[in-house]
């Protein structure tokens, strides 16, 4: 298990996101993954890409790594649309059968369809929110974890039989004072949790 696809889900807007902050994190992942002999393909949610192609990344991938900005509590719209396509096209084949509930056996639940059975996935996230609004709850988030306010994409890799992996956020980054070398020091210790 050495196949890690990185998906770009950056969406740009000017003056406010151009897309640096997450090319320094997509290179950081990049070069450690290589030095630790990973095979990485990359897949950009802002080019013209092929979703036949796309689907079959998801199917050579034992790994994949989400980098994407949190635009008004989620994905960039972009990155949502490159997931329905995506995941929906790889139906039946790759990424799963059915919503896991049969008829026939009233055990299977939903949920429980996924073909992306032993395929792990990582959340690395930029945000502008301050990390201490997430467990707190007088914060923005009311108690809720930065996994738990980020449920809906995880549920979706789950859905499709996926295992999490641990997720990486930096916080604040319009406030002025952010250290990108330190931030990106935590981020690659959370890569050799998930990949070493």
């Amino acid at each position: 298990m050495k196949n890690v696809l990185i998906i770009n889900g950056h969406q740009k807007y000017d003056e406010v996101a151009q897309g640096n902050l997450t090319h320094a994190y997509i290179k950081r992942a990049d070069e450690f993954l290589s030095e630790n002999s990973f095979i990485v393909k990359h897949s950009t949610v802002e080019s013209e890409y092929s979703i036949e192609k796309e689907v079959e990344k998801f199917a050579w991938a034992d790994y994949i790594i989400v980098q994407y900005p949190v635009y008004w509590m989620g994905v960039p719209w972009i990155t949502k649309k490159y997931i329905d396509e995506v995941f929906s096209a790889g139906a039946h084949s790759v990424t799963y059968t059915n919503d896991g509930r049969s008829r026939d056996d009233s055990s299977r639940k939903y949920g429980s369809g996924g073909l992306m059975n032993g395929t792990k996935y990582m959340l690395s996230l930029t945000y502008n929110c301050p990390k201490s609004e997430f467990d707190n709850k007088d914060g923005f988030f009311e108690g809720l974890s930065l996994d738990e306010a980020n449920v809906a994409t995880h549920k979706t890799f789950q859905f499709c039989g996926s295992t999490q992996m641990k997720t990486y956020a930096v916080h604040d980054i319009f406030k002025g004072d952010l250290n990108l070398e330190n931030e990106l020091s935590v981020f690659e210790e959370t890569l050799k949790q998930n990949f070493l």
